[in-house]
């Protein structure tokens, strides 16, 4: 007699926006997790490289370290078991109350940039339809919400990346601004790798020496805070140098003179005085971007989590833009998102101000389209509502902006926040926490709900990638018993609530649903389905039809503004919203690092990622550890205006004698988002996680 040995699922990652291909096979009877992890070499986006996260996924999936039943906060404050209905019936009542005493927008929606597409969708329709409220937004306001502003504002079009990563080797010359792939992507490295192998040239921009600047043939290591006036200083060196492609700016831009007047403002010694970046370094930089054949310019979250970071975005266009380096074959500028869906998440309605299909919740055709799928009055839909911090920022307020209610799904803000004990006890202040999640988090430790659900591999849907790929995930193994997906919670909670539309669980039905409701939008999905994403390893967006072959490269023959032109953005350089002073002398920068992910509540529980990466460290250079007479390893504390953290010295020579550096993975008392400013960007509304004025103390024992 012989066996069968079942197939391998063919699926993706459940981490960062690579969204690396990944097979998963079913492991013996008995074993501790359902199945492992096996390399995909024929998915085109990381041909068989996974990570330490990436390899170590399915750990997740075993018992102990997830949540199987609901839970329900008793009187005396402890969380217990309960069953299914209990809990649904609680979330609804609660809600429903509130929503009659206190209005539709006291009830609070916050989703996650690590939701699927069908999530994201369905969250967005179950605020404006299932509970009537303004009030929602989601973590990736937080992660790439200043370069997709930047970028609409120039192009007429956000999208991560627009062309696929596949065509960076091929480009002669790159800035990578504010990112660190060797840490955050690893499997990406590779391209940046054959850049250099194919004679192109690699430029880092980055406080830090990291891995990724280790790469580089130049780093440049500019003050935190400072990029919008390196990227002026750059712009003025191409002026000064006579590499601005006139031609392509007379005929592909606008508005190229109020941005010229801007830079010849920013000439070598002001930018070197500001960013600590040496002239020499600044013109070596202009030469090699500014005569290269072709090129790109990539930003990450150290540019843009930053309270001016729509404009040092736009200013890094600015710089592709002279050059003629963006709407042709391997040029252009790009967004390395961070998130697993931070592209799909907002495309499809978890943003307070876009419906489905990257659509304006203020256009009127945008809303009757939307309120046709949804089949209910567009009248009826609610407007714009407040950014995620700000939204956070309102929690138990009293009074009639305050939100009241909060429903939690794919995030985790006590951690993530900037300023997380404020936030941390915004939540507390709550009249009704809900949090769906698959584990115990930070947040959901503080609910009055928690609702167990399904995870990556226990459920299908679709995720869009940093490329715009759109990409399927399969279900692997089944969930827990006890276990929901998050769409059968939000039918439930809609049915429960009396909502006027149809709420669906089966993901192929709701992504049938999406497409139908994005059709005609900037991200239309229209042209795609299930069967097309497995057969074709995904398929870029937009993709309007079955017979289209989806869009790998945007902006060849026209920018997606109304006469198609680009537009130069018309930025000047200013300082961080907070600067070092005698009280606060140094800046602090946050970061990842290579074994965790986000706010870690999924990696912390890995343990050989946390074996790798324990805890948090500060990071500081060894001049600045002389001065405080502190060793390596020895406990520090380190204090801003809104709080303290606690962690161990690192000492290094790769980072900037005025800059300490913390990851933001961990809770507890090595929290680094305690410290960090919550000064928003006025266009994206991304606070200022990057740089804000703190000062080192050693700690007493």
């Amino acid at each position: 007699m012989t066996t069968t040995t079942p197939a391998a699922t063919a699926t993706h990652c459940p981490y960062c926006s690579l969204q690396c291909g990944m097979l998963l096979a079913p492991t013996a009877i008995g074993s501790a997790v359902p199945v492992h992890v096996r390399e995909r070499a024929d998915f085109p986006v990381n041909r068989g490289a996974l990570c330490g996260k990436g390899r170590s996924a399915a750990a997740l999936l075993g018992p102990g370290t997830r949540l199987s039943t609901p839970l329900v906060r008793t009187d005396g404050g402890e969380l217990r078991a309960a069953g299914w209905d209990e809990a649904l019936d609680r979330v609804a009542a609660g809600f429903a109350a509130i929503r009659a005493e206190h209005g539709a927008d006291a009830v609070g929606v916050f989703g996650g940039g690590g939701l699927t597409n069908e999530k994201a969708y369905q969250l967005g329709k179950f605020a404006r339809v299932g509970l009537g409220t303004a009030t929602i937004d989601y973590n990736g306001r937080f992660c790439m919400s200043s370069a997709a502003a930047a970028g609409r504002l120039a192009f007429g079009l956000d999208r991560g990346l627009p062309f696929p990563l596949a065509d960076i080797p091929h480009t002669d010359c790159l800035i990578l601004v504010g990112a660190n792939p060797a840490e955050t992507m690893p499997p990406a490295l590779r391209y940046f790798r054959e850049l250099r192998e194919n004679g192109g040239t690699l430029i880092v921009v980055d406080p830090r020496r990291t891995r990724t600047a280790e790469q580089a043939d130049l780093h440049l290591q500019p003050l935190p805070g400072t990029d919008l006036a390196l990227a002026l200083g750059l712009l003025h060196l191409l002026i000064a140098d006579g590499t601005v492609d006139t031609d392509f700016v007379a005929e592909r831009t606008a508005g190229f003179e109020q941005a010229r007047a801007a830079a010849m403002a920013h000439w070598p010694e002001r930018v070197e005085a500001l960013t600590g970046v040496p002239m020499h370094q600044l013109r070596e930089a202009a030469r090699q971007f500014g005569q290269a054949r072709t090129g790109m310019v990539l930003t990450a979250r150290g540019p843009e989590q930053q309270s001016k970071g729509t404009d040092t975005v736009g200013a890094w266009i600015n710089l592709c833009l002279a050059a003629g380096k963006a709407g042709r074959p391997y040029s252009g500028y790009g967004c390395l998102t961070g998130q697993g869906n931070g592209q799909g998440g907002r495309e499809h309605g978890q943003k307070a101000d876009q419906l489905p299909g990257y659509r304006s919740i203020e256009d009127p055709v945008a809303r009757a389209h939307v309120a046709a799928v949804w089949g209910v009055d567009p009248d009826t839909l609610p407007r714009s509502g407040r950014s995620a911090y700000e939204l956070l920022d309102s929690l138990g307020r009293p009074g009639p902006d305050g939100v009241r209610a909060l429903l939690v799904m794919g995030s985790n803000p006590v951690v993530s926040a900037p300023r997380a004990a404020h936030i941390t006890g915004r939540l507390r202040k709550l009249e009704l926490l809900v949090v769906c999640d698959a584990v115990l988090s930070e947040t959901a430790q503080l609910a009055d709900v928690v609702l167990p659900s399904t995870q990556w591999a226990e459920e299908t849907g679709t995720m869009t990638n940093l490329e715009g790929r759109v990409i399927l995930r399969q279900q692997a193994v089944a969930p827990p018993p006890g276990v929901r997906s998050d769409l059968r919670i939000l039918r439930e909670l809609a049915e429960r609530l009396d909502a006027p539309a149809d709420f669906d669980d089966d993901p192929e039905t709701v992504f049938a649903e999406l497409r139908r409701a994005s059709a005609g939008g900037q991200a239309d999905y229209a042209g795609l389905d299930y069967r097309r994403l497995r057969a074709e390893d995904g398929v870029f967006w937009p993709c309007p039809t079955a017979d289209h072959p989806g869009t790998a490269r945007l902006f060849l023959d026209r920018f997606a503004t109304p006469d198609g032109r680009a537009r130069f953005a018309p930025v000047t350089h200013r300082p961080a919203a907070e600067q070092p002073d005698p009280e606060y002398p140094l800046y602090l920068t946050t970061g990842r690092v290579l074994a965790q992910y986000q706010s870690g509540a999924q990696t912390r529980r890995v343990a050989e990622l946390t074996a790798a990466a324990p805890g948090p460290f500060v990071e500081l250079h060894p001049r600045l550890a002389a001065r405080l007479a502190v060793t390596d390893g020895e406990p520090l504390a380190v204090v801003s205006r809104r709080g303290r953290a606690l962690a161990p010295a690192r000492i290094t020579d790769t980072i900037r004698p005025d800059t300490v550096f913390m990851p933001f993975h961990w809770s507890g008392p090595g929290r680094a988002n305690t410290l960090t400013n919550p000064a928003l960007d006025p266009t994206s509304k991304m606070p200022e996680f990057k740089v804000c004025a703190v000062r080192v103390e050693k700690v007493l024992t």
